[in-house]
């Protein structure tokens, strides 16, 4: 088994973030994408999207999407839970998962992606209109966010998951979006700094 990484991209470091958690060791294969690596025969062959991470497992059988390659960690070692516990706790986790992938991740990366100029040559056509509009997604949901968060300790509630992940994520990556968390969002503050202080977060 192996993973093909893509060093602090999004979607591998959030692979990482996971197995870090779960104490899980898997050997990666560094893939350079400043180099654009990613889009080279090899990972190619094993993912058409070109897009990383890649987790080959011993028989050949690949698995591309970060959330998946979770998923399939985590039949192989349920504990922690981080997809939730019974039919209520793990609809709740992938509720707040699609809720903050959707609404802040997605925004977060597109906002990056049509936005700076380093991606110009990544995203084509590179519409910065659409990056600002997302910019004020991104802000929107963070409001909503901050609601929640006001009485809950993580986002699917007492515990932590993917969710969690998936947010730390998101909020790490403004910085180079250029997306500030408004100050009246304390409740979103306090949990990124949370988050932010869990060994996992320097995987």
């Amino acid at each position: 088994m192996k993973l093909f990484d893509g060093g602090r991209a999004p979607n591998p470091r959030r692979v990482r973030i996971f197995l870090a958690e779960k104490g899980i060791e898997v050997p990666l294969v560094p893939v350079d994408m400043g180099a654009m690596d990613h889009k080279g025969a090899e990972v190619t062959a094993k993912n058409p999207l070109q897009r990383l991470p890649v987790l080959e497992l011993d028989d050949g059988t690949v698995l591309t999407e970060s959330v998946a390659i979770c998923r399939y960690f985590e039949e192989l070692h349920p504990e922690p839970a981080l997809f939730g516990r019974g039919a209520l706790g793990k609809a709740v986790v992938e509720m707040w998962q699609r809720r903050i992938e959707f609404n802040l991740f997605n925004a977060v990366a597109q906002a990056f992606r049509h936005t700076h100029p380093a991606m110009k040559e990544w995203e084509v056509p590179q519409v910065p209109e659409w990056g600002e509009a997302n910019r004020s997604r991104a802000v929107d949901f963070m409001r909503i966010l901050d609601e929640h968060l006001a009485t809950h300790e993580f986002a699917a509630g007492d515990a932590f998951s993917i969710a969690d992940i998936t947010g730390l994520i998101a909020l790490d990556f403004m910085k180079p979006a250029r997306i500030a968390i408004p100050e009246d969002c304390g409740a979103v503050l306090r949990w990124h700094q949370a988050l932010r202080a869990r060994p996992s977060a320097s995987a």
